[in-house]
C-alpha cells in the first residue's frame, strides 16, 4: 500500500532514518526523521501560483513540539498545544535562515514548512533533526531549493569536539554550537560558549561542516529514489535595461544619499530618489512597476558596494575596522536595581537589571517536565526606534531571536544560583536603532548587571560584522550600520570578554561563506571587541559590592532535612505565621536550603532567629534572647530559639530574693537568658541573674555558693532521731518486732516475706487470682 522510501546511516553514535512515502503523502514532500527514538515528521507544501502584486517570498516555517512526544499532558488550564512557546519560535527561527537564501531570486510562490516533534528521548535534541527533515521535505518536493542543506550540534570537552552531544554533556562542557552547511560552504552559526579562544570556535564551525555533509549525502540519497520533478520556472529577465534606465534617472541621487553621514537625512533623500523613480513608470503596467522598485533597491546595493570595495569608503566616512563613537552611562536610573544607558553611533539602549526572589522564577513547561529559569533577558523594539509608525505590541520573532542571542552571551558569565541565590531579569528597551542593537543589548545589559551588583566573572562587549562579496573579493566590516546589514552578504555577530567568545551566530544571504573570510571576520571582530570593552570601563569597570537599597536581599542558611516539617508546621501554618510576623519571604527547597529575603535586613533577621531556633538544639553556657510566656510560682516560662520553652527559676530571676515572680516579669516580655542545664528529658534550666539584661553580656555569679552538703553515712546510723532517740533503733514496729499498735479491723492477714524475699500469702482485699495458698 506504502511506497515508502527510506535511507539510514551511522552518525554520532546513533542511527539516522530519512524516510517518505508513508505518512502526510498529500504534501509536496514530507520526511520522517528519527534519531536514536527521537522522531519528527515535516510535511512541505508550496502555492502553484503568486498573488497578483506580490513582491516578497513568503516563506514560513513552523516548528511545534507535541507534548505526548515525551509522555506528558501540557499543563496549566488549557490540556493542548497552544501558541507557540519561546523554544518553538526559536527553532522557527534557526530552521529558516538557512534555507531562505536558497531559494531563486523572483520566487514569489508561498512556501510552508512545518515540523512536529512525535517522539524524544530524551538524548537526541529535535531541533537539529527537525532542520534535517525541512532540508528533506523540500529536496523532495520539487521546489526550486538549491539545497540540501546539513546540520550538526557540536560541544567540546577536554580540548575534544563532541558531535551531537546530550544535554548532561553539554552542561559539563564549554560549548553547545549549531551549523548549517550546504556542501561547499557555512550558512548559519548558532552557539553558546564559556569564553573559548577563536581558533577553537572555527574548529568546531569546521567540524560541524565536515559532520554535516554526511547528512547532505543522505539527503542526495533518498532525493534519488523519491524526489518529484523540478518545477519549471520561466525564465527570468536580467532587468540590464530597466537597470541602465534607473540609473540615468536617479543614479547620482542615490549615490549623494549614500554620502550623507546622518541616517535620517540619508533616509529622507533616498525616499525622494524612490519617489522620482516611481513617478517615472507611473505609466507602466503594476508589474513593471514592481520590477522598478526592485531595480532601485538593486542599484543602492550596487553604488555602495562598489564603494567599499574600491575606494574603501562606507556609508557614514568609516573605513572597515573602525567602530562608531560610544557613550556608555551605568545607573540611568534612579530606582532600578541596576541600569545601563549604552550609545554606539545612532544605536541606543536602556538597559535594566531587575533582583528577584525564587518565587520570581520562569516556570517553563516542555518535552523535558517542568523547569524553572533563574535569568530572564527581554528584548523590545518599539517603531520609534526606527522613526516609523507600526505595531507595538507583544514580542514578535525578531525580538524572541535577538533577545536569546544577548542571553547566551551573558549566561556564560553569570554566578551560580549558590554564589548568587537571585532571580534576575534583564531588559533592552532599544530607543534608537542604526545596526547591531542585539550588541548593544549585551553592552548595556553587561553594565546593568555589573550596577546592579550580581558578581559576573568579567564584562562582555558584543560587535556585528558585514561582508560584501563579489567574486574572489571581499570585504569585512567592523560595526555594521542597518543600510549596510541590508545590502551585504552576511551578518556576523560576536559576543565575549577579554578571555574569550560567548555567543557566536551568523546568518548568510549568498550561498555560504568560506573558512578564510570567517577567519577573517573573528580576527577583526576581536580587536572590535576589545575597543567597545575599553569604552565600557569608562562608565563602569567593575561590579558594585553593594546591591541598590531597593533590591530585595537575600540570606541562605541550611537545615537538616529532617527539620523541613517543623519550619512548614501542618498545613503551612508555621511558615505562613513567619512571613506574616517577620515580613520576610521564605523559601525552602528539598535540601534544607531555606532562602530568606526581604529589603529590611531586620525582617530577615527576624526569620533566620525563628527559624534556627526551630531547627537547632540549645547549647549549655550559651545565652539567647527570648519572650516570657507563663508566670507560675515557682518562676517563669521563656520562649527562646522560636519554638522551644525553658524554666528560669524564681531563684534564677535576679541575684536578690525574689519575694512574688509576677512583681519582676510580665507575659510577653523580652529577656535574655543563660542556659544553665539540658536534663536527659529535654528539660531546659534557664537563667536571667547572669545575664546583663541590656547588652545581652554575661555576667559573673556573685552569689555566695552553697556549702557542701555533709556525708550522710551509712543509712542505717543516721545519728540521733528528732525525739532523742537511735535511729538505729526506731521503736517497736507495728506488728511482729515493731510494735505499730493494734491492727486496724478489717485489713485481714498481713502479708509475709520468705526467706527469699518473697511476699506472703495475699491481703484478702486482692482479686481472687492473685492470692495463693498459705503454706
Amino acid at each position: 500500500m506504502f511506497d515508502t522510501k527510506k535511507v539510514e546511516i551511522e552518525w554520532g553514535g546513533a542511527k539516522l532514518t530519512l524516510e517518505t512515502g508513508r505518512v502526510a503523502r498529500q504534501a509536496d514532500g514530507a520526511v520522517l526523521a528519527t534519531l536514536g527514538e527521537t522522531v519528527v515528521l515535516c510535511a512541505v507544501t508550496a502555492a502553484k501560483s503568486v498573488k497578483e502584486g506580490q513582491d516578497f517570498f513568503p516563506l514560513t516555517v513552523h516548528y511545534q513540539e507535541k507534548y505526548f512526544a515525551s509522555g506528558r499532558i501540557p499543563g496549566g488550564f488549557f490540556k493542548r498545544e497552544r501558541g507557540a512557546t519561546e523554544k518553538e519560535t526559536l527553532v522557527s527561527r534557526l530552521i529558516d535562515r538557512p534555507i531562505r537564501p536558497l531559494f531563486p531570486e523572483g520566487f514569489y510562490n508561498e512556501i510552508n514548512v512545518i515540523a512536529q516533534v512525535l517522539s524524544y528521548d530524551g538524548e537526541n535534541e529535535p531541533d537539529l533533526l527537525a532542520m534535517i527533515a525541512a532540508s528533506a521535505a523540500l529536496t523532495l518536493s520539487g521546489v526550486p531549493f538549491m539545497g540540501p542543506i546539513g546540520a550538526a550540534r557540536i560541544g567540546y570537552q577536554d580540548g575534544e569536539y563532541i558531535l551531537n552531544p546530550t544535554d548532561a554533556e553539554v552542561a559539563a562542557g564549554s560549548l553547545d554550537l549549531v551549523v548549517a552547511a550546504t556542501q561547499d560552504a557555512v550558512m548559519m552559526v548558532e552557539s553558546e560558549a564559556k569564553e573559548l579562544s577563536e581558533e577553537v570556535m572555527l574548529g568546531a564551525v569546521m567540524f560541524a561542516h565536515e559532520e554535516s555533509r554526511k547528512v547532505i549525502d543522505a539527503i542526495i540519497d533518498l532525493a534519488e529514489q523519491a524526489a518529484k520533478d523540478p518545477w519549471e520556472l520561466p525564465a527570468a529577465d536580467d532587468g540590464a535595461k530597466l537597470k541602465a534606465e534607473l540609473k540615468k534617472l536617479v543614479g547620482k541621487e542615490i549615490t549623494a544619499a549614500y554620502k550623507l553621514v546622518d541616517k535620517s537625512a540619508r533616509s529622507a533623500a533616498l525616499a525622494e530618489a524612490r519617489a522620482k523613480a516611481k513617478a517615472a513608470m507611473a505609466d507602466r503596467t503594476p508589474q513593471e512597476q514592481m520590477v522598478a522598485i526592485k531595480g532601485v533597491k538593486k542599484l543602492e546595493a550596487e553604488i555602495v558596494r562598489t564603494a567599499i570595495l574600491k575606494d574603501g569608503r562606507r556609508i557614514d566616512g568609516r573605513d572597515t575596522k573602525t567602530v562608531r563613537p560610544i557613550e556608555a552611562m551605568a545607573h540611568f536610573l534612579p530606582r532600578a536595581h541596576g541600569s545601563a544607558l549604552f550609545t554606539r553611533g545612532e544605536t541606543q539602549t536602556i538597559a535594566t537589571c531587575t533582583l528577584g526572589t525564587k518565587d520570581s522564577e520562569q516556570m517553563i513547561d516542555g518535552l523535558t517536565g517542568l523547569r524553572y529559569e533563574h535569568f530572564m533577558l527581554h528584548y523590545n523594539f518599539p517603531p520609534y526606534s526606527v522613526g516609523e509608525v507600526g505595531r507595538f505590541g507583544a514580542p514578535g520573532r525578531r525580538e524572541v531571536g535577538h533577545g536569546k542571542l544577548a542571553w547566551r552571551a551573558l549566561h556564560a558569565v553569570l554566578p551560580s544560583k549558590e554564589e548568587f541565590p537571585y532571580t534576575i531579569r534583564l531588559t533592552s528597551d532599544i530607543t534608537e536603532s542604526n545596526g547591531s542593537s542585539s550588541m548593544a543589548t549585551v553592552c548595556g545589559g553587561s553594565l546593568a548587571l555589573m550596577d546592579a551588583g550580581v558578581p559576573i566573572k568579567r564584562p562582555v562587549s558584543g560587535i556585528a560584522m558585514g561582508l560584501i562579496l563579489e567574486g574572489k573579493d571581499f570585504a569585512v566590516l567592523s560595526d555594521i550600520l542597518g543600510d549596510e546589514d541590508h545590502l551585504g552578504d552576511m551578518d556576523f555577530k560576536v559576543a565575549g570578554t577579554s578571555e574569550g567568545i560567548t555567543s557566536l551566530q551568523m546568518d548568510i544571504k549568498i550561498a555560504g561563506i568560506t573558512e578564510e573570510i570567517m577567519k577573517v571576520a573573528l580576527a577583526q571582530a576581536k580587536e572590535g571587541r576589545a575597543h567597545i570593552l575599553g569604552e565600557m570601563a569608562k562608565a563602569l569597570d567593575h561590579t558594585r559590592t553593594e546591591l541598590s537599597a531597593h533590591a530585595p536581599r537575600i540570606e541562605t542558611i541550611s537545615i537538616p532535612k529532617e527539620k523541613i516539617r517543623d519550619v512548614i508546621g501542618t498545613g503551612g501554618k508555621v511558615i505562613r505565621e513567619i512571613v506574616a510576623t517577620t515580613g520576610a519571604k521564605v523559601d525552602i527547597d528539598d535540601d534544607g536550603t531555606v532562602k530568606i529575603s526581604s529589603s529590611d535586613v531586620s525582617q530577615i533577621e527576624a526569620a533566620r532567629e525563628w527559624i534556627i531556633g526551630l531547627t537547632a538544639e540549645p547549647e549549655v553556657g550559651k545565652i539567647y534572647t527570648g519572650k516570657v510566656v507563663n508566670l507560675v510560682d515557682f518562676g517563669a516560662f521563656v520562649n527562646f530559639m522560636g519554638g522551644r520553652d525553658g524554666l528560669v527559676h524564681v531563684s534564677e530571676i535576679k541575684n536578690e530574693r525574689v519575694e512574688k515572680v509576677a512583681d519582676a516579669l510580665t507575659e510577653g516580655q523580652s529577656v535574655k537568658v543563660k542556659v544553665l542545664e539540658i536534663d536527659p528529658r529535654g528539660k531546659v534550666r534557664l537563667s536571667m541573674r547572669v545575664v546583663d539584661q541590656e547588652t545581652g553580656e554575661e555576667l559573673p555569679d556573685t552569689r555566695p555558693a552553697r556549702e557542701p552538703r555533709e556525708p550522710r553515712g551509712d543509712r542505717g546510723d543516721r545519728g540521733p532521731r528528732r525525739d532523742g532517740g537511735d535511729r538505729g533503733d526506731r521503736g517497736p514496729r507495728r506488728d511482729g518486732d515493731r510494735d505499730r499498735g493494734p491492727r486496724r479491723e478489717g485489713r485481714g492477714p498481713r502479708r509475709e516475706r520468705s526467706e527469699g524475699g518473697e511476699e506472703g500469702p495475699a491481703p484478702d482485699f486482692a482479686p481472687a487470682f492473685l492470692t495463693r495458698d498459705d503454706d
